[in-house]
C-alpha cells in the first residue's frame, strides 16, 4: 500500500516513528512530513495527504497534530476522506473494521512510543469487514452527496 504521512510541529517526533513502522511492513511511504518545530498550521498538512487519498494517489494517510483532533476535523472535509481520529489500539481496528477509514488521525503529544507503535501497526493490518458495515459506509458516502442516507439500499 501507498501510505501518505503528514504531521504539524506537534508531530515531528511522531512522524519518524510512524515512517519507520510503514517501511517495517512493508509499505510505500508517501513522505510529506513537517521536519521543523517551526510552527505551521495542521489544515494545510491534512489537506496535503488527504488529497493524495482523494484523488486515488494514497490507499491511506496517517496523520499527527498535538492531539490528532485538528487534523481529524480537516481531512474530513475532503470528499472520499474517512479520517478517524483514536487514541488506542481498539479505536484504530474499529475504525478499519467498521468503518473502512483510510486516513488515521493521532496525537502527536498524548501517545507513547509503544501506543503508537500498537496503533500505526493494528490500522496498517485490520481489514475493513463489509457486511452491515458496508451499507453503513455507504451512507456516509451518500451525506458526502447531499444525499439523505435512509436513500441509500442495502447492498
Amino acid at each position: 500500500m501507498k501510505i501518505a504521512v503528514a504531521n504539524d510541529h506537534r508531530g515531528v517526533k511522531a512522524i519518524e516513528e510512524v515512517k519507520a513502522i510503514i517501511a517495517q511492513l512493508g509499505h510505500e511511504c508517501l513522505d510529506l512530513s513537517h521536519k521543523s518545530e517551526q510552527p505551521i498550521d495542521y489544515p494545510d498538512a491534512a489537506y496535503r495527504a488527504a488529497i493524495l487519498v482523494s484523488n486515488g494517489q494514497a490507499d491511506r494517510a496517517i496523520l499527527i497534530c498535538g492531539t490528532g483532533i485538528g487534523m481529524s476535523i480537516s481531512a474530513n472535509k475532503i470528499k472520499g476522506v474517512r479520517a478517524a481520529l483514536c487514541y488506542d489500539e481498539l479505536n484504530a481496528q474499529i475504525s478499519r473494521h467498521h468503518n473502512d477509514a483510510n486516513v488515521l488521525c493521532i496525537s502527536g503529544d498524548l501517545l507513547g512510543t509503544a501506543m503508537l507503535r500498537k496503533m500505526v501497526e493494528t490500522w496498517l493490518t485490520t481489514e475493513f469487514s463489509g457486511g452491515r458495515h458496508k451499507r453503513r459506509v455507504n451512507k456516509i458516502k451518500a451525506i458526502e452527496e447531499g444525499k439523505y442516507p435512509t436513500q441509500v439500499e442495502d447492498s
